[in-house]
């Protein structure tokens, strides 16, 4: 799998079932032990309908690429799926997963790679109430080296 297929953005909320098991089935028999996925889900909260996602692809590109790199050097990868636009509530907007030989390197790499990609991945987020987007900066951090757009 090149990495155009482990880093997919899909309009729309995630088909997960169809995500997750093609990287199943990519994986099963390339002698990984573990292949420890995470699935997000919006959940209905503060009289939202739903999230709605803008994703800036250059630097989600450079920093999913570092964390190749990273997984790489434990004999891993990781896998990404990400929506733009809306995702309305109980439907899944964001998938991880890392595929590793051993259960141990999985385990801290999937809690490592969602964990940084919430505080570090260009993906603004909206709250989508009464059909309209309002910014969830509350929820937001900034980015490094973001520089004037903090």
């Amino acid at each position: 799998m090149n990495n155009d297929k482990k880093l997919q953005l899909f309009d729309g909320a995630l088909p997960v079932e169809q995500i997750t098991n093609a990287w199943y089935d990519e994986f099963r028999n390339s002698n990984y032990g573990a292949i420890i996925t995470f699935v997000g889900v919006v959940r209905d909260e503060d009289g939202i309908e739903g999230l709605s996602f803008d994703i800036y692809e250059p630097i989600l590109n450079s920093w999913f690429e570092a964390w190749q790199k990273k997984a790489n050097e434990h004999n891993a990868i990781v896998l990404m799926a990400h929506s733009r636009g809306d995702v309305l509530n109980h439907t899944s907007s964001y998938i991880a997963a890392v595929c590793s030989p051993k259960r141990r390197v999985a385990l801290e790499l999937i809690d490592e790679f969602v964990e940084d990609f919430k505080k570090s991945a260009p993906i603004w987020k909206y709250d989508i109430k009464n059909k309209v987007r309002v910014y969830a900066q509350e929820r937001s951090t900034k980015i490094q080296g973001a520089g004037i757009l903090n």
